[in-house]
């Protein structure tokens, strides 16, 4: 049988097995210093900000608007904030989910500057200058460009980027912290 296989020898094993409790609190404290809510914040900006141009690269590339983009926006932003800050603190999870968020408002918004661009037939820093000097042309093309669809893929980014944001314990750090009952 292979070790992952349910047996009457694994099931004694498993209910003979708990954690230490003075190792996992060890453990958990060793765990907390090495998050770092700085980098996950800077790597969460920047991957968002990265997969907002790879999104708007994408639909103007295929002309299509591609909503589950928006899947891998969460996946990218929670995956680099778990690298980078190394937390397990709820608050790394709410920097992944608003990470998320933005990445898919300003993925976009860059595939309608993009657009825009073309249409008008100006350069993309000119329109982007633009909307810097006018701020609430932002607001305006995000309202007007949003579909009701947008709610579904930007929910399920917003919970990847939360879910993805958390560092995972492995089954080996699992095992090191049990102690068997005699």
């Amino acid at each position: 049988m292979s070790l992952n296989s349910i047996s009457p020898e694994n099931e004694e094993t498993q209910a003979n097995t708990e954690i230490d409790a003075v190792r996992y609190g060890q453990f958990m404290d060793a765990l907390k210093s090495e998050q770092n809510l700085l980098m996950a914040v800077l790597g969460g900006l920047a991957a968002s900000v990265v997969a907002a141009v790879l999104w708007a690269a994408i639909t103007y590339a295929t002309n299509y608007q591609i909503g589950f983009m928006a899947i891998g926006v969460g996946f990218l932003v929670g995956f680099v904030v778990r690298y980078l800050g190394k937390g397990i603190s709820i608050s790394f999870g709410i920097v992944g989910a608003a990470f998320a968020l933005f990445g898919c408002l300003l993925g976009n918004l860059l595939t309608t500057v993009i657009v825009a661009s073309q249409l008008e037939g100006s350069s993309l820093s000119m329109v982007l200058s633009t909307l810097l000097y006018d701020p609430t042309i932002v607001f305006e093309v995000i309202k007007a460009t949003f579909s009701p669809i947008d709610l579904l893929f930007y929910g399920i980014a917003v919970y990847e980027g939360y879910k993805f944001s958390f560092r995972q314990i492995s089954e080996e750090e699992l095992a090191s912290l049990q102690k068997l009952k005699n």
